[in-house]
């Protein structure tokens, strides 16, 4: 059976969909510089030239909002990861892909990352239980690339070493944009180099 091919959207449907979007990137951006609190519904729709109430075609909250952002981002980063993987060649290789892939994300996402480390107590639990479990089964991914470079190495050990890389490349990003500080490239080139000095035999 062949599977379906999705209609293409419609002129209005494609205009809803790029507003979604613009909606989005503006909660990461004013979430990430206010919180999420500090945010209101009718200072967002202005970010993207609508009304408050108009914020909610596309949204029935403000922690809707929130949600979305927050699975989304962690929905990509696991399919993301899921492709990398199966492209790889060997373990080696997929390690080496995986940490390219989460500089890409940290260096793309900032604001997004700042969001989640603030404000995911701010979800409802349903959606906070779906973000915590695609964000678990995105660190599985790492580990059974890890446990394969590491034979006989415990799952726990190799977890704290995925949650370690995690936390340095996420937050050095943000930092180095805060200060100022060194080149996009020269950024990437150091987080490579050093997750995959911690990470790799």
């Amino acid at each position: 059976m062949v599977d379906a091919v999705p209609a293409p959207l419609t002129v209005r449907g494609r205009a809803k969909a790029d507003r979604r979007d613009a909606l989005l990137s503006a909660a990461a951006r004013m979430f990430a510089a206010r919180g999420f609190n500090g945010v209101s519904i009718e200072e967002l729709g202005a970010a993207v030239g609508i009304s408050g109430p108009a914020v909610y075609r596309h949204f029935s909250s403000k922690q809707a909002v929130l949600a979305a952002l927050l699975v989304e981002v962690s929905e990509s980063l696991l399919s993301g990861g899921e492709a990398v993987i199966a492209g790889a060649a060997d373990a080696h290789d997929a390690l080496a892909a995986l940490v390219r892939f989460h500089v890409d994300f940290a260096l793309g996402d900032p604001d997004v990352i700042r969001v989640q480390d603030r404000d995911l107590d701010s979800l409802d639990d349903t959606d906070r239980r779906q973000v915590r479990a695609l964000q678990r089964r995105y660190v599985e991914l790492w580990v059974r690339v890890l446990s394969d470079l590491h034979p006989g190495a415990d799952a726990a050990a190799l977890r704290i070493r995925a949650h370690a890389t995690f936390g340095l490349i996420n937050s050095t990003p943000h930092s180095a944009r805060i200060s100022g500080g060194a080149p996009r490239s020269v950024v990437r080139s150091l987080l490579e180099e050093m997750a995959l000095a911690t990470l790799a035999p």
